[in-house]
């Protein structure tokens, strides 16, 4: 067959040729279920499904009687099918979903959001399903920015004439409010702490600051002593400095006639 190698399929009759010959004692277990539900033996491979990006949007629908009704209906996007490399061809495709544009540009907007601690575990495996995208704080879950994505995402598929921009704007007011509000709340905290007695340590500016002025004073001894070897290593390929008064008495004129014809 050239270039398609089928020993993987060929395995039950090596098997009975071992028994035959005398190498195998008994045969496998597989030996007769191989036999009763055969391999498939198609050697054309089909391309990989493409997926499709659906996407919920809410419109007016009228009805018999003139008025309009809100319903929910599924859009599939249409997306540019780009040429595959032969190697990428049998590949299996992305699955793709519509949040994940949402995701990508909100931490493209606040990157240090990906700087906060999160919880990845779920206790039940189904904790979507007690979330109520109506609004932004959920019981039970820690503001984030995958928040932001969901109430974006909600206010996508269950508001008329809602853009993908408008629903940004949105949920990122919503976020900052309840951002300011945990500040407010985390600031009287520490303020009412101090006033019944609590003493705390250095804040995180205050340890950053201190660290960044111990560095700049290591700076400041290594670049002093780099500048007296650059300093040094000038001089030597200059060679020996002549003051100016020397260098005003030309080549070959002794200085002591100079003197003596000035006094005559």
């Amino acid at each position: 067959m050239g270039k398609y190698n089928l020993t993987a399929l060929r395995v039950r009759e090596k098997a009975l040729l071992q028994k035959e010959v005398g190498q195998r004692a008994k045969l496998p277990i597989w030996a007769d279920v191989i036999g009763n539900i055969p391999p498939a033996q198609v050697l054309v491979r089909n391309q990989a499904h493409q997926h499709q990006l659906i996407r919920q949007r809410a419109i007016w629908v009228k009805n018999e009687n003139g008025n309009a009704q809100k319903h929910h209906v599924f859009r599939v996007q249409e997306k540019k099918t780009k040429p595959k490399k032969a190697s990428r061809m049998f590949l299996p495709t992305e699955i793709k979903y519509e949040e994940d544009q949402l995701r990508k540009e909100f931490f493209k907007d606040h990157p240090w959001e990906l700087a906060r601690p999160r919880v990845l575990l779920e206790t039940t495996g189904k904790d979507w399903v007690n979330h109520d995208w109506r609004r932004l704080q959920q019981p039970g879950k820690r503001l984030d920015g995958e928040s932001v994505v969901q109430r974006q995402l909600w206010l996508l598929n269950n508001t008329v004439g809602m853009t993908k921009s408008a629903a940004y704007d949105i949920a990122r007011r919503e976020f900052y409010q309840l951002r300011l509000r945990e500040d407010i709340e985390r600031r009287v905290a520490a303020e009412e702490a101090e006033a019944t007695g609590a003493v705390f340590g250095p804040t995180q500016l205050e340890v950053g600051m201190k660290l960044e002025s111990q560095e700049y004073e290591r700076w400041k001894v290594w670049a002093k002593d780099e500048a007296q070897v650059l300093e040094a290593k000038h001089a030597s390929m200059a060679g020996p400095v002549v003051p100016e008064n020397e260098a005003s008495v030309s080549v070959g004129e002794d200085p002591a006639d100079e003197s003596e014809s000035v006094f005559e």
